[in-house]
């Protein structure tokens, strides 16, 4: 099983790449935007599966994700935090 974990846009790198967050902490990785219909902006959260964006969500869906993973990792104690 897969989940798609809402990441924020730091920068746009070329064309189809964003370089994105991963959680509250200082990874970073490098995605395709090529499927979404429209560039994302810096401070903009995707959702990402394998290595492509899927989708652009608003700010309230993306802190309600983020706040429901961290709970769910909190509670379950084996998940690593978001």
């Amino acid at each position: 099983m897969c989940l798609a974990v809402p990441v924020r846009v730091e920068e746009i790198t070329d064309e189809f790449t964003a370089r994105v967050r991963l959680g509250e902490g200082e990874s970073y990785t490098s995605v395709s935007t090529m499927l979404l219909d429209r560039q994302p902006e810096p401070g903009e959260y995707l959702i990402v599966h394998a290595g492509f964006a899927l989708n652009i969500l608003d700010p309230a869906s993306a802190d309600e994700s983020l706040r429901l993973l961290r709970q769910i990792a909190e509670e379950d104690g084996s998940l690593a935090p978001v």
